[in-house]
């Protein structure tokens, strides 16, 4: 926070992501000047430059032990199959779909002890890095294989949709 705003950009220089890197340089300045503390819940996270749903809710859990639902590309693979989804990869109707989801399904607080919200949503998280990757899902060390709709109906490959193909970026006077 206290670091040359030209300092932090020289040390990130080559790597990309300087949006980032500014947002996180001025959300680490806020953070000092609310005296040092990292908000503990959602609605005060998504308030700094460049915590976005996903990451707030993914630090509130994980950091704080908030009832916060996270869903990245991963939960959401793991959801269209597990409750086979028929909105397209990546569509903003898949997306609220999965988001509701992931609310109704997060431990809340009154859960039995032990059921701690960022733990749901690493395990999430993981399940689909590790287990229900995108081209080749791993049903037979799935957890949750016996559950999922999309290997019960033989459709674990063809869940998630694919979302339409992208439009080619016509360039006038480029020929590619």
């Amino acid at each position: 926070a206290r670091a040359d705003h030209e300092d932090v950009l020289k040390h990130w220089e080559g790597l990309g992501y300087y949006r980032r890197i500014l947002h996180l340089h001025r959300a680490a300045r806020m953070v000092c000047e609310n005296g040092g503390v990292i908000p503990d819940n959602a609605e005060a996270l998504r308030a700094l430059p460049g915590v976005g749903e996903y990451t707030a809710a993914a630090i509130a859990s994980i950091a704080f032990n908030r009832p916060e639902a996270a869903v990245d590309g991963n939960v959401a693979r793991v959801f269209a199959r597990l409750f086979a989804l028929q909105e397209r990869q990546g569509s903003p109707a898949q997306s609220k779909r999965c988001w509701q989801l992931a609310e109704q399904l997060v431990p809340q607080r009154e859960a039995p002890a032990g059921a701690r919200p960022g733990d749901w949503n690493q395990a999430l998280m993981e399940l689909g890095a590790c287990l229900c990757t995108p081209s080749d899902p791993r049903c037979a060390e799935c957890p949750v294989a016996s559950l999922c709709a999309a290997r019960r109906t033989g459709r674990e490959r063809a869940l998630p949709r694919k979302g339409a193909p992208r439009a080619a970026l016509a360039v006038p006077g480029w020929q590619g």
